[in-house]
Order: structure tokens, then C-alpha cells, then sequence
């Protein structure tokens, strides 16, 4: 088993834990609601520069800013948790990354958007509309049953 909170950036991180982060198609995005309670929600996300970044998208019966944007304007902090399920355990593992918050309109972040419609397939038909969630990373944390 193996536990490491010593990374501040992608660069430090192991070969691993940087291939399942970039590589994870969901991931669970960490958050304090209006009251301060926890949040948790499934995103997706792109890596681009030295941030994690994610998108509001094209939502049915939308009216208005999702909730999480607005909690996140308020406290501009979040996780973000991306992990490998297998019914084999020895190859169970996670990679966390804890960091400040900045939303951004679609058109101030192109880059952003760009890796976020290469990684997804239904964002080629259809690009998120935004607004885009920046996840600078401060800490990460990760964790492998591999050792």
C-alpha cells in the first residue's frame, strides 16, 4: 500500500497516479454547499497547463447558474477524486487533487475548452458552453493497493 501527500504538481507526481488522472473519464468533484455542508459530484475534466479544468455543459430544464458554481464562487476551493474500481483490490487506487477554485467564461479559457472537446466525443457535436471550473492544485494526495 502505498500513501503520498508530499506533491504540489503534476510533476512530481508518480507514473501511475499522473496516467489515471489524466487518463479517468469521471471524476468526483468535492465542494462546500451554501450551509457548508459537503458536495460531491461526478464531472468531467480535462488537464490543460498546470491546471484541472472543468465545464458546465448543455443541461435540460436549465434555468440560470448551476448551484455549484455559485458555492464554488463562494468558496473557491474543491477536490477532485479520480479512481480505479476492480474486483481484484491489489489493483484498486486513487489519485485526489486539492485546490483553489476560478470560474471562467468558455471564451476566456480556449485552450481549457480545446482539451476538454478532444477528450470527450459528445463535446465535438456539442462544446460546453461554460462556465469553466479551473482546479489549481495546491496538494495531492493519492493512494495504491499495488504498493
Amino acid at each position: 500500500m502505498l500513501v503520498a501527500v508530499r506533491a504540489r504538481t503534476l510533476k512530481e507526481l508518480p507514473g501511475w497516479a499522473k496516467e489515471l488522472l489524466e487518463g479517468g473519464r469521471v471524476g468526483r468533484l468535492g465542494f462546500l454547499d451554501g450551509e457548508d455542508g459537503p458536495r460531491v459530484l461526478p464531472v468531467t475534466y480535462a488537464l490543460h497547463g498546470d491546471a484541472i479544468w472543468s465545464a458546465v455543459d448543455r443541461k435540460p430544464k436549465r434555468a440560470g447558474e448551476p448551484a455549484r458554481i455559485g458555492y464554488l464562487r463562494r468558496r473557491p476551493e474543491a477536490a477532485l477524486t479520480v479512481d480505479h474500481y476492480s474486483e481484484d483490490w491489489r489493483k484498486l487506487r486513487w489519485i485526489q487533487v486539492l485546490g483553489d477554485v476560478e470560474i471562467l467564461a468558455a471564451g476566456d479559457a480556449p485552450g481549457a475548452l480545446e482539451a476538454l472537446v478532444h477528450k470527450y466525443e459528445p463535446y465535438r457535436a456539442e462544446p460546453p458552453p461554460g462556465p469553466l471550473i479551473r482546479l489549481a492544485p495546491t496538494r495531492f494526495l493519492w493512494w495504491s493497493a499495488a504498493g
